[in-house]
């Protein structure tokens, strides 16, 4: 785990202190925290540290600092001008129900650390702009404590909420929105909601019964392009990439594939490369690999974290359907296969569904996840045209830049 968490914690002055005390001039740049509390997968980490590194090419003289439970972080590229506080990890165990991912016999003090950090560190870094991935209160509320104080310095930060394009099933999501009183959240807190998507494949304000005040507030950005690299075919077998995100329950979805590879005619032949991800359990990776760890021109990999040079050396992807993994295939333009999740939430399936009704993948749906319906799939993309009738709105990062420059400059 990173130490910066530790660090900042000592060297915070009390807090009465920090609250009271006047903030610095701007003299060098801006100061920009983004909260990911970052449960499961790697969505939203990835999220966020795409919308800081746009938010630092832009603005070079910037600060960020991520405050994240992730615990993938360490692994992945931090660019300069970027740094990040690591909160302790927790685990969904259910749609709404967390508890430590390590420390589960220390649940309330786990929940009390981090809430003792996300105040510690939003109120020592004074940020000129706090970005919340999500969730308007955070886990369990733990942020709430925070945003009250932050709305207490003698210059408040601007703060926005930053959502996906989809968060569960529409009734399941008001139910919970209303449980946790997010919308008295966002009107008493927040100055936008940002929605990472477009209404042509999912009207976040509609679905979710936003309020007026809370829709007023809302700007939709667009999905946010990836870094996308070429890589043209060499003219042999056609490559499929097999990819789950963390690779937590993404163990069906690999074995089903390799099982229909398996069951192809020797006429049919394939190169794939298997990605199973950082969170995928040991146990089934070992699995896997002692049933079909000896099959020709299928090479295994346990972790990528640039999973950009992987997608230019496919043409065909086979993978779920996480917010993070849909822009990468939006981005790269490739044809894919998506075997979306269907619990805990909805999110995934309803995705992939808009999706593929508007053109842009196949749908393999989870209860329909067999070896030969797979393989099926991915042979029949191969063979269709990946352009979709219309061009998917990437424009997000764009607009998100503009958002940020125009908060800054407290022109909103």
């Amino acid at each position: 785990m990173a130490q910066e968490s530790i660090q900042i914690t000592r060297s915070s002055p009390p807090l009465a202190a920090v609250e009271m005390a006047v903030q610095p001039s701007r003299a060098i740049g801006p100061k920009i925290l983004l909260y990911s509390h970052d449960t499961f997968g790697l969505g939203n980490i990835h999220r966020t540290l795409l919308i800081a590194e746009a938010l630092t090419e832009a603005l070079p003289d910037a600060a960020v600092l991520i405050v994240t439970g992730s615990p993938v972080i360490h692994a992945l590229c931090i660019p300069d001008g970027m740094d990040y506080v690591k909160l302790p990890c927790l685990d969904r165990i259910a749609a709404e129900h967390y508890q430590p991912r390590f420390l589960s016999f220390w649940s309330d003090d786990v929940k009390r650390m981090r809430r003792d950090i996300l105040r510690k560190a939003a109120l020592g870094f004074a940020p000129d702009l706090v970005i919340v991935d999500k969730r308007a209160a955070g886990v369990d509320g733990e942020l709430l404590g925070t945003l009250a104080a932050l709305r207490r310095l003698r210059r408040p930060p601007r703060i926005v909420l930053g959502l996906r394009d989809i968060l569960d099933e529409p009734v399941r999501t008001r139910r919970a929105l209303a449980k946790t009183h997010a919308f008295a959240t966002i009107e008493r807190y927040y100055d936008e909601v940002w929605v990472y998507g477009t209404p042509l494949v999912f009207d976040t304000v509609r679905e979710y019964r936003f309020p007026e005040a809370v829709a007023r507030k809302t700007v939709f950005c667009g999905y946010l392009r990836t870094r996308t690299e070429v890589s043209p075919s060499d003219g042999g077998a056609p490559r499929v990439l097999v990819t789950t995100g963390g690779g937590g329950d993404g163990s069906d979805v690999v074995e089903a594939y390799l099982e229909g590879l398996l069951g192809l005619p020797r006429r049919f032949a394939l190169r794939t490369t298997i990605v199973f991800g950082p969170q995928m359990p040991a146990s089934r990776r070992t699995h896997i690999l002692e049933r079909f760890g000896c099959i020709p021109d299928v090479a295994f990999f346990d972790f990528e974290p640039d999973l950009a040079r992987r997608y230019a050396g496919a043409d065909v992807v086979v993978s779920m359907a996480g917010y993070s993994t849909v822009c990468e295939l939006l981005s790269a333009g490739h044809r894919a296969v998506l075997v979306p999740r269907a619990e805990p939430v909805r999110e995934q399936l309803i995705r992939a569904r808009r999706f593929a009704e508007l053109g842009y993948f196949d749908l393999v749906e989870p209860g329909e996840l067999m070896p030969d319906r797979l393989i099926s799939q991915v042979l029949s993309a191969l063979h269709r045209d990946p352009a979709p009738l219309a061009p998917a709105d990437l424009g997000g990062l764009v607009r998100v830049v503009e958002r940020v420059r125009v908060l800054l400059d407290g022109e909103a």
